[in-house]
């Protein structure tokens, strides 16, 4: 347990579903005794059922590890919706000390570039890189009185692009330049700012991709995770919670002089920097 973050103060995006990576991240931040603010959609969404797991998911993370959980929607391609996210927060809390810009999409796959429809390559770029840039400008103000740490993921595929997904590699390369952008400029303000960069994790997000696969290759979803384990040295897909155990390293004061990298966590699918 890291014991410096106790007490502090976590903004994640996208962290509303339980099986996503988002989630697993405020779970183990309010594992560490850490105040977290959950953003996501939410109530945003039409039919409102993501705001009611996010609520539920809210009250069981403060009554197990009793720390201060704040549910907040917010669309990220909005900034309008941001700068409501971010007043609400400066009601509830003093200062902000992590932020982990995890929200993200893809859109408009399997394409290629030839064929990609304009307004799904758009909206990819303005969720993954636009939207990180959004959330950090407007919460910045609360963490430049203290310093803190913010963790933007971005991908594999901000490294090696994948096929037909030409809009979310592009965006991921984005988030790991604009991580390096930040921890030039916030380095004198005590911010530390460092990416993710995660492989093949089961979320819905990743069997959402093996089901896309394999109606396009005409194969079975089994098939495909299997095809994709013999690309990762350790053999397996990985875990959420293998994710947020990196986040927390990196929001630790453990990883006090670590800034500006993007750290691949892929089972060794990826070994270069």
């Amino acid at each position: 347990m890291y014991q410096d973050l106790k007490g502090k103060v976590a903004l994640i995006t996208g962290s509303g579903k339980k099986t996503g990576i988002g989630y697993a991240i405020a779970e183990r931040l309010a594992s560490m005794g850490m105040h977290i603010i959950m953003a996501d959609l939410g109530s945003l969404l039409p039919d409102g059922r993501q705001w009611e797991e996010m609520l539920g998911l809210s009250r069981e993370l403060s009554r197990r590890f009793n720390v201060k959980v704040l549910p907040v929607s917010v669309d990220i391609t909005n900034t309008s919706s941001v700068k409501e996210m971010s007043e609400t927060i400066t009601k509830e809390f003093e200062n902000l000390d992590v932020l982990c810009n995890n929200a993200g999409a893809s859109f408009g796959v399997p394409s290629s570039v030839a064929d990609y429809d304009e307004d799904a390559w758009m909206k990819t770029i303005d969720t993954n890189l636009h939207g990180t840039f959004r959330v950090s400008r407007a919460v910045l103000p609360m963490m430049l009185k203290t310093g803190g740490s913010i963790i933007n993921t971005a991908s594999r595929a901000g490294k090696v692009p994948p096929l037909f997904n030409g809009a979310y590699a592009v965006a991921k390369a984005g988030v790991i330049m604009l991580t390096k952008v930040m921890a030039r400029e916030l380095a004198p303000s005590g911010i530390r700012v460092n990416a993710i960069c995660p492989g093949q994790i089961m979320t819905d997000l990743e069997k959402w991709r093996f089901s896309i696969e394999a109606e396009f290759f005409g194969t079975t979803i089994e098939e495909r995770e299997k095809e994709m384990c013999k690309t990762i040295p350790l053999g397996r897909i990985g875990k959420p919670s293998e994710v947020a155990a990196l986040v927390a390293f990196l929001a630790s004061s453990e990883s006090s002089y670590l800034t500006g990298q993007a750290i691949n966590i892929t089972g060794g699918q990826l070994m270069e920097l």
